[in-house]
């Protein structure tokens, strides 16, 4: 099952009228620091995708990748200045119901991060 949170779905819908995008939202996995984790990125729908629509806003993602996770849900985390220098202006949350993999990080040490 794929999910977005009504803020989510609000705050998406506002980047891509400020940007002047037309495009769908796909939740991926990526490789980072620590291991793989869920983001967000611009596509194109493909046949092996499932989708839901809120509103004018599309979240794809690859049916196998769903399948591995069980259910994902996207929604908007608001923060308060946290006082590490990372702006405090909050961000997207994309949570699974089983964990991704254990994969390699990229980044070779050199990573950082607010926490």
């Amino acid at each position: 099952m794929l999910e977005m949170t009504q803020l989510a779905n609000e705050k998406l819908k506002q980047y891509l009228d400020q940007n002047n995008l037309n495009s769908s939202v796909r939740v991926a996995a990526m490789n980072s620091c620590s291991g793989q984790s869920l983001v967000l990125s611009l596509d194109e729908k493909k046949s092996a995708d499932t989708s839901i629509v809120k509103g004018e806003v599309e979240l794809i993602i690859d049916q196998g990748l769903l399948a591995q996770l069980g259910s994902v849900t996207v929604d908007f985390i608001e923060q308060k200045s946290s006082g590490c220098g990372c702006g405090g202006q909050g961000g997207f949350s994309v949570q699974s119901a089983n964990p991704l993999p254990k994969a390699e990080g990229s980044c070779g040490g050199s990573c950082s991060s607010c926490g």
